[in-house]
C-alpha cells in the first residue's frame, strides 16, 4: 500500500509517522482504555465528530478516504504509531476513514484526554503536533481533502473559496475548468453548467453552486464542535494576530476562550508574503505561517475557533454581555475583547466594485501571484503591507509600480522594506500618484494613474492591481456601547479621559477608573489595529492581545 512522502526538511517518515517509545506509551496507558480489535473493523468515519485517540500496542489498521466508489489509501499504521491529525486538536469533522488491518490491541484515548496530554506533557505534545502538522500538511499537497471546487482563474468567486480553504488550511482537490479536459464528465455528472461555477462538492453529496463562505464552513463542519449555548469567559472577537495573542494566553491560563472570525485566521497579516522584523524569525515568516502556529497554539490549550461567522451587535445593557452573530445567535460572555483590526480603504472609482477578484486584489498570496506571472502589476499603497506584496510580487511579475499618495515612504513604512524596493529593479516607485480609472470587459484590462507632482496621465494594459492603502475600523456593531474616536477607532484608558461625555467617573459604572486596553465598557477591551493610537505593527498587535488577558483576568475578579 503506498504512503505519503510528507514535505519536511528533516525525516519526514519519522516525523509525520513517528514510532513512540514504549516509556511513552507507558505514561499514555492510564489516560485510556486497551480496546481488543478485529481485521476489518471501521473504528472511524470521513465526517466522523469526536474521533478517539488510538495508539497501535498491537496490531495494524490502514487509513484511506473514500472517494465517490473508491478508495485512496492514505497509510498504514503498526505497533507504538498512532492515529490522528490536525482534527484531532480543532474538533472539527474526520476527513478519513480508519480501517483495522490485524487483530491486536489498540490503546484509546478521547479527544479530551488527548487535550489534557498535548498541554501537560511537552515530550509527547511535542511528537503529537508535530505529526498532526504534518499529516496535514500532506492532506493539503495531495488534496485529500471533503472538498471538490470546480472553478475558473477568470471568476473571482473562485477566488474567494480557494483562498478561504487555503488560508484556513483545509485540504481541498482543485479542478481547473479552463485547463481540464476531464472537467466536463464531473459537471455532466452532478449536471451543473459553466454558468454555475464556481461549483463546490462537499463530503460527496450534492454539488453547491457558488456558494458562500458561511455556506462553505457549514458544509464542512468547521463549527461543529462549538457549544453556543455557554457562558464564555470571553468571547475574541477577530483573529488577527491580537486575537490569535489574546487566545493563546487566555486559554493558557485556564480561561474559556472562543474566537469568532468572519474569514480566516490571520486578518492583514495572514495575507504578508514575508514578515522580516518580527522577532525570532531572522529568515522572515509568512503571515499566513504565523497565524496558523498561533492558531494551532490556541487550539492546543483548549480555545475553540469559530470560522465564517459576523458579529453583528453587542448586547451592552446587561451582563454577561451578548455576542449577537449573523445568524441571529447570542453567545453570552463574562468579557469581550475587540481585535476586529481594519481594512484596507477603497479609491472611490466608479466601477472599482466590478472588478474586484477580476484584476482588483486586497491582499497577494500564493493564489494572485500565480495569476499574473510575468505580468506588470500595481501595488496601491506606501504601509508595510504594500512593500511586502510589491518585494513579493517582483519575484514573479515582469514589473511592479508602487503608487503612493503621499510624498515618500519613510513616514509610513520600516526603512528595511523601503530599501528593498528602491533596489529592486523590477519595482518602479511612483509618489504622488493615484489611480483615476480602471477599465476592462468582464476583466480588468486597462488601468490609468495620474503623477500629481508632474501633472501628468498615463495609461498602462496592466490586469491585476493589489490595493493595500490606508484603513477603516470594523466598528459599525459597536455604536452606542462603546466610545469611539471621529474616525471610528475604539478609545480605551487614558485616551477615554478627552472625550467629551465618557469622562470617568462620571459615565463610568465603576469605582476605578479604566485599565489601559479597556473601553468605556467595563470588561470590555480592544486591542490591535480596531484601538485608537495603537501601533500598526504585528508585534505591537500581538503583545496586546496578551497584555488584554491579564486585564481581562483583573475585571473577572470583580464580578
Amino acid at each position: 500500500m503506498s504512503t505519503w512522502t510528507t514535505p519536511s526538511a528533516l525525516d519526514p517518515k519519522t516525523q509525520a509517522f513517528p514510532h513512540l517509545t514504549q516509556a511513552q506509551v507507558d505514561r499514555l496507558l492510564p489516560a485510556g482504555k486497551i480496546r481488543k480489535v478485529t481485521p476489518g473493523e471501521i473504528l472511524f468515519e470521513p465526517n466522523d465528530v469526536s474521533v478517539p485517540f488510538f495508539v497501535v500496542l498491537s496490531g495494524g489498521m490502514e487509513i484511506v478516504q473514500p472517494d465517490r466508489d473508491r478508495e485512496r489509501p492514505v497509510t498504514t499504521h503498526g505497533p507504538l504509531q498512532f492515529t490522528g491529525e490536525m482534527t484531532m486538536i480543532s474538533g472539527q469533522r474526520s476527513l478519513v476513514r480508519g480501517r483495522v488491518t490485524t487483530e491486536g490491541e489498540f490503546l484509546e484515548i478521547s479527544p479530551e484526554g488527548l487535550r489534557f496530554i498535548v498541554s501537560s506533557d511537552p515530550e509527547l505534545s511535542e511528537i503529537f503536533l508535530r505529526a498532526f502538522i504534518l499529516r496535514r500538511i500532506a492532506l493539503i499537497n495531495a488534496g485529500f481533502g471533503n472538498v471538490v471546487l470546480l472553478g475558473s482563474r477568470h471568476s473571482a468567486d473562485t477566488l474567494r473559496l480557494r483562498e478561504f480553504l487555503g488560508r484556513n488550511n483545509h485540504p481541498y482537490t482543485y479542478v481547473d475548468l479552463d485547463n481540464d479536459k476531464t472537467a466536463q464528465q464531473m459537471l455532466d455528472q452532478f449536471a451543473v453548467t459553466v454558468d454555475d461555477i464556481p461549483v463546490v462538492i462537499c463530503n460527496g453529496r450534492h454539488p453547491m453552486r457558488n456558494p458562500s463562505t458561511h455556506q462553505l464552513a457549514e458544509c464542512l463542519g468547521l463549527n461543529v464542535s462549538i457549544d453556543t449555548t455557554q457562558v464564555r469567559d470571553v468571547v475574541i472577537v477577530g483573529a488577527g494576530p491580537s486575537g490569535l495573542a489574546a487566545a493563546v494566553y487566555a486559554a493558557s491560563e485556564g480561561l474559556d476562550a472562543l474566537v469568532i472570525e468572519t474569514e480566516s485566521p490571520g486578518g492583514q497579516a495572514g495575507s504578508s508574503s514575508k514578515i522580516e522584523n518580527y522577532l525570532g524569525f531572522p529568515m522572515g515568516v509568512s503571515g499566513h505561517e504565523l497565524a496558523s502556529r498561533a492558531m494551532t497554539q490556541a487550539l492546543k490549550f483548549g480555545a475553540k475557533m469559530m470560522i465564517a461567522r459576523t458579529v453583528k451587535e453587542l448586547r451592552c445593557g446587561t451582563r454577561p454581555y451578548g455576542v449577537v452573530l449573523d445568524n441571529g445567535d447570542v453567545l453570552e460572555a463574562r468579557s469581550v475583547i475587540i481585535s476586529t483590526g481594519a481594512q484596507y480603504n477603497k479609491p472611490p472609482l466608479a466601477n472599482l466594485k466590478k472588478f474586484e477578484g477580476q484584476g482588483v486584489y486586497y491582499g497577494a498570496t500564493f493564489i494572485e501571484a500565480q495569476l499574473c506571472s510575468d505580468e506588470e502589476v500595481i501595488v496601491v499603497g506606501g504601509g508595510n503591507s504594500a512593500g511586502q506584496a510589491a518585494v513579493y510580487l517582483s519575484q514573479s511579475a515582469r514589473k511592479v509600480y508602487m503608487l503612493v499618495r503621499g510624498p515618500n515612504l519613510s513616514d509610513t513604512m520600516s526603512r528595511y522594506l523601503i530599501q528593498r524596493i528602491t533596489e529592486n529593479p523590477r519595482i518602479a516607485m511612483h509618489c504622488k500618484t493615484e489611480i483615476t480609472a480602471l477599465d476592462g470587459d468582464k476583466e480588468l484590462e486597462r488601468v490609468t494613474w495620474i503623477d500629481r507632482a508632474k501633472g501628468e496621465s498615463s495609461t498602462r494594459d496592466i490586469r491585476h492591481v493589489f490595493i493595500m492603502a490606508g484603513a477603516s475600523p470594523r466598528t459599525e456593531w459597536l455604536r452606542g456601547c462603546v466610545a469611539l474616536d471621529d474616525k471610528g477607532f475604539i478609545l480605551t484608558g487614558r485616551d477615554l479621559d478627552t472625550v467629551t461625555g465618557i469622562v470617568p467617573p462620571s459615565t463610568w459604572p465603576l469605582d476605578r477608573r479604566p485599565q489601559m486596553l479597556e473601553t468605556s465598557l467595563p470588561a470590555v477591551f480592544a486591542v490591535g489595529d480596531v484601538r485608537a493610537a495603537s501601533v500598526k505593527r504585528v508585534a505591537s498587535a500581538v503583545g496586546e492581545g496578551a497584555i488584554a488577558v491579564s486585564l481581562v483576568h483583573r475585571a473577572l475578579a470583580e464580578m
